[in-house]
């Protein structure tokens, strides 16, 4: 990645860019597949700087080629990454990159993958929406409102499967907990339980002064 060759194919491709643009035909260019994290950001920098900003579409880039299987994940990571720098577009990658022809399933997995890349670079590149549905999922979560954690989410079908898989009961939908930590070690519940004792506390207090600043009596004759 980023030798000779591959930077060599890029400068060409900035020439037939200006080539085609001088025609009145418009571009996208394809960038490479295979990219060390390391490396990217000078491989998007170049391709912005040689083919006049061109829009740039990758696949991935993989960023390690030690998992067929799961060459999902590992184009997911440098698709954040460079979605972040400023790739245009981003084209997905499946479970069976490199193994074999794709299913249903196998699209779905992908698609999904690169759809949270995307929204990860938007949050690291500071777009409002992003950060707003970001927001919102983490007050559901901490609220316990769980059917809205699960359509504001992603994929909300695999959301709920994965919930409901341990705790398939409708009483559960409304929980402050789930089965990972239990209703007795949820730190969101913890945390609420926390809050009210403060805030109970802080009224306690309140009430407190109230009484003294009336003078602390116990008794008030009734004639009073």
């Amino acid at each position: 990645a980023n030798d000779r060759a591959q930077f060599a194919e890029l400068e060409t491709l900035g020439e037939l860019t200006k080539v085609a643009w001088d025609k009145g035909c418009q571009v996208m260019i394809e960038g490479p597949g295979h990219v060390p994290m390391h490396r990217i950001k000078v491989n998007m920098e170049k391709q912005l700087r040689e083919c006049g900003e061109a829009p740039f579409y990758t696949l991935g880039p993989l960023t390690t080629d030690i998992a067929p299987g799961y060459d999902h994940i590992t184009s997911g990571i440098g698709a954040a990454m460079i979605g972040w720098f400023g790739t245009a577009m981003l084209c997905y990658v499946t479970p069976k990159e490199h193994l074999g022809l794709p299913d249903r399933e196998d699209v779905k997995t992908g698609v999904i993958t690169y759809r949270i890349a995307a929204h990860a670079a938007d949050l690291a590149k500071g777009h409002p929406a992003a950060q707003i549905r970001d927001d919102a999922v983490s007050r559901a979560r901490f609220d316990f409102r769980w059917e809205d954690q699960f359509n504001l989410s992603l994929d909300p079908d695999t959301a709920r499967k994965f919930h409901d898989e341990t705790l398939p009961k409708d009483s559960h939908k409304v929980a402050h907990f789930c089965s990972m930590c239990g209703p007795k070690f949820c730190s969101m519940q913890i945390t609420q339980d926390l809050r009210k004792e403060a805030e109970a506390m802080a009224g306690m207090a309140e009430k407190s002064r109230e009484f003294l600043d009336k003078g602390g009596a116990l008794y008030v004759d009734a004639a009073e």
